[in-house]
C-alpha cells in the first residue's frame, strides 16, 4: 500500500503556512483546538451557499480573529452586514471573547480547488454524469489559467454496484515536489446510491526560495 500525504500539510514551513495560528500548552491546546473546529463547523453550517473555501484563525488575549475567505462575500456580509453581525454574536457566544471578522474575496472560483471539488459535488446530487462534471470543471480551470488539475472521484459512480474510481488531468501536476503551488480541496456528494468522493489537486506553478545574500569581509 501506497503512504498517502496531505498535499498542504507537506508543504508547511516551506511555501505554506497553517491556516490556524496561535500557541497553547496543555489542557488549553485542546480546549482551543475543539473551539476551532466549532468554529469552523458553525460557519459551515451557516453559510453552506456562500461559497467559503478557507478559513484562517488567529488568537490575542480575548480575542479570536477569523478571516472567511469566500466567492460570494455579498452572502457572507449580507444587506447592510446584517449577516456578519449575526455570526459575529454566534461566535462571542460560542467562545466567550471578542471576535474579529474579516471577508476576503477570491478572484478565480474557477481555480480553486475546494469550490471546485464542491461544484462538482453539487452536479453528482443533481444526478449530472460524474464525467461530464469533471470535464467541464477541468476546462473552466484551464481557461482560468491554472497550470494544472487533476480530478478523482470515488463511489458508486452512476449507480454502479461496485465502487471504482476514476481520474482525470489536464496539464502537469507535480505533487511530489515541495517548491510547487499545489491547491488540494476534497468534498462529499451524498447520493441515493451513497456517498461520493471528490478530490480535487490545482498546480499554479512553483514558488522558489528567496536568497539570501551574504557578503564576506577578507581581511588583510
Amino acid at each position: 500500500m501506497g503512504r498517502k500525504v496531505h498535499p498542504i500539510g507537506f508543504r508547511l514551513k516551506s511555501i505554506r503556512e497553517w491556516n490556524t495560528r496561535w500557541y497553547a500548552e496543555g489542557s488549553q491546546y485542546r480546549n482551543q483546538l475543539h473551539e476551532d473546529f466549532a468554529i469552523r463547523e458553525m460557519i459551515n453550517k451557516e453559510m453552506p451557499a456562500a461559497g467559503i473555501s478557507q478559513l484562517e484563525i488567529e488568537r490575542f488575549p480575548n480575542q479570536v480573529q477569523v478571516t472567511i475567505h469566500t466567492a460570494k462575500p455579498g452572502i457572507v456580509i449580507g444587506r447592510k452586514g446584517a449577516s456578519v453581525k449575526h455570526l459575529r454574536g454566534q461566535l462571542r457566544d460560542l467562545t466567550g471573547k471578542a471576535i474579529k471578522l474579516e471577508v476576503e474575496e477570491i478572484s478565480q472560483p474557477d481555480a480553486d480547488a475546494r469550490l471546485i471539488a464542491e461544484n462538482i459535488a453539487g452536479q453528482l446530487s443533481r444526478r449530472i454524469s460524474h464525467s461530464r462534471a469533471m470535464k467541464k470543471a477541468a476546462q473552466q480551470a484551464m481557461r482560468a489559467g491554472v497550470e494544472g488539475i487533476r480530478i478523482e472521484v470515488s463511489g458508486r459512480l452512476g449507480g454502479a454496484e461496485m465502487a471504482r474510481n476514476e481520474k482525470l488531468s489536464e496539464g502537469r501536476v507535480p505533487r511530489s515536489t515541495i517548491r510547487a503551488d499545489l491547491d488540494y480541496g476534497f468534498a462529499e456528494a451524498l447520493t441515493t446510491f451513497g456517498q461520493i468522493g471528490i478530490k480535487v489537486w490545482i498546480y499554479r506553478g512553483e514558488i522558489l526560495p528567496q536568497r539570501t545574500t551574504t557578503e564576506v569581509y577578507v581581511s588583510e
